[in-house]
């Protein structure tokens, strides 16, 4: 009865939720400022002035040395589970 209501199938229903889903993923995501392309976990990405991110591919384009670089890490890092060091008694 609430399917009726509603009017979307499960299908439907199915491909909106995926839609937001990668959707809000794509919204904390950093992307390449010329290419717009988004680098890939290990890859080089350069700083340029005013939060202008390019990557390792786009850098060979600009003329001026990047203010700094860095390296593209996991949405995990520094959240996973860490082995114990155990101090001997």
């Amino acid at each position: 009865m609430p399917r009726a209501l509603l009017g979307l199938s499960e299908p439907d229903l199915e491909r909106a939720l995926l839609r937001k889903g990668v959707g809000a993923r794509e919204a904390g995501r950093r992307h390449c400022s010329d290419c717009g392309r988004t680098p890939l976990i290990g890859e080089q990405v350069h700083l340029y002035s005013r939060g202008v991110v390019v990557c390792e591919l786009c850098r060979p384009q600009r003329r001026h040395p990047p203010e700094g670089s860095q390296t593209v890490r996991h949405t995990e890092h520094g959240h996973t589970v860490r082995p114990r060091v155990r101090v001997a008694a």
